[in-house]
């Protein structure tokens, strides 16, 4: 019961503390957002930051701390949600043309780039980490895709924001494609745990790759572009608000998620294609950036939530799980593996010096990360030792990849991508304007 409505004079508890700290929380995250790109760290470190301080708040108090394991539904819905609302939004910012460099870079970051991130990943926590072969197989795809979350504060802008060059444009694009491409490898692990041979293998590519991909793609282009159509001709006849066009992110993004995930696809690539989609049906039209707008407000109220469950889920019981050997893979995987396979697969033809090493550096692990580390809780198909293992060195990756990202990415972005950045928009204001709408 509140204190104020209980006989005499009472003061309040657990519950009434935490109401000031949410309450305070809030306003530092708007605080963190308020002219962000003016400082040189990420309002993702802040958020981290906050969360580590709930859980000493809830230490001190004695209120039970969530657990990543034991409570793993609730932490995976929060972190579905995020995925969801940013992965449509980010596909709703990819509005300059997409040409063959670009389209050369982006297939080499995703069918060379990540699957070579897993098996590297996979190998070091077999070798390293005495972890057996299917939980360093889940490791390796849970860590692998970049995050559309935290990610876009190195990525692309608004629709109708200054052109902000080719190596943005192929870390944005990544970011929003590998989320969903993750699912496949994620579900071969748990095969690899569970059944044991190659029977299997065969169902695996026919059901979980080619019939699930494909039919997330062809749902995500044909929704996304039906949704903005019927939302313009609604707008048009004045049968839907002006004053309500941010809501539509997260109603399109939901709406296009569970259809596709009744029918057994890929949501979240589903909902990447829809945001294409959506963009390209009226191009130049003023709803895009509302609906842009909308889908980064909800995302990052909800990327606040993500890291303040996690870093109030942060115990030294559980920091001590992943040992020497775990806490050195963050490092390992943003200073060697990732740029090393970046430099190897885009040469020079590709990009230059600057631009390979801002996509080799700028591999953030986030979001995308903790969402399939609770899909493997779920399953229950690893052993209580090794599923603790995989997530609490996915929780220690992560929160390496949010601080050393979250404080390098203003200064090193604008070190590395400042002059390419500029010759990119002028090159863009050159071109024709409709051969931006093509992809």
């Amino acid at each position: 019961m509140v204190a104020v409505l209980a006989p005499g004079f009472h003061l309040g508890g657990s519950y009434a503390l935490g109401l000031l700290f949410l309450g305070l929380v809030l306003f530092v995250g708007i605080g963190a957002l308020s002219r962000q790109n003016d400082r040189p760290y990420s309002a993702s470190v802040f958020y981290l930051l906050l969360g580590a301080v709930a859980s000493v708040g809830l230490g001190v108090l004695g209120v039970t701390r969530l657990d990543p394991i034991a409570n793993h539904a609730v932490f995976e819905h929060v972190t579905e949600l995020a995925l969801v609302i940013a992965v449509f939004g980010a596909g709703l910012a990819v509005e300059r043309q997409i040409e063959r460099r670009s389209k050369r870079v982006i297939a080499a970051l995703l069918l060379l780039v990540m699957p070579l991130t897993i098996a590297s990943i996979a190998a070091f926590g077999a070798l390293a980490m005495g972890l057996p072969f299917a939980a360093a197989l889940l490791l390796g795809a849970i860590l692998a895709p970049t995050d559309p979350v935290l990610a876009g504060d190195v990525g692309l802008g608004p629709p109708g924001g200054d052109d902000q060059g080719e190596p943005r444009l192929s870390l944005h694009t990544e970011a929003g494609i590998n989320d969903g491409l993750a699912s496949p490898f994620i579900l071969l692990g748990l095969f690899v745990a569970t059944r044991g041979g190659t029977s299997w293998l065969g169902d695996w590519i026919l059901t979980d790759v080619l019939y699930a991909i494909g039919v997330a793609l062809l749902i995500g282009v044909a929704a996304g572009w039906l949704i903005a159509a019927a939302i313009s001709r609604l707008r048009t006849r004045r049968l839907l608000s002006r004053d309500l066009d941010g809501f539509f992110a997260p109603a399109t993004a939901l709406l296009i998620y569970g259809a596709a995930d009744a029918l057994g696809a890929y949501g979240l690539l589903a909902v990447f294609a829809a945001g294409i989609a959506f963009r390209r049906h009226e191009f130049e039209h003023e709803i895009n950036a509302r609906i842009h707008h909308g889908a980064e407000v909800a995302g990052r109220l909800l990327e606040l939530a993500v890291l303040l469950l996690l870093g109030s889920m942060l115990t030294s019981a559980g920091l001590a799980v992943p040992g020497l050997a775990g806490w050195l893979l963050a490092p390992l995987i943003i200073l060697v593996i990732r740029p090393i396979l970046v430099l190897a697969v885009t040469g020079q033809g590709f990009l230059d010096i600057r631009g390979r090493l801002f996509l080799g550096f700028f591999g953030v692990r986030g979001v995308a990360a903790l969402y399939y580390a609770m899909i493997v809780v779920a399953s229950g198909d690893l052993s209580h030792a090794d599923t603790n293992k995989v997530v609490w060195t996915t929780i220690a990756c992560v929160a390496v990849s949010i601080t050393v990202h979250g404080i390098t990415a203003t200064p090193l972005t604008r070190r590395l991508l400042g002059s390419l950045d500029r010759a990119d928009a002028d090159s863009a204001r050159r071109r024709p304007e409709d051969a931006r709408l093509t992809v």
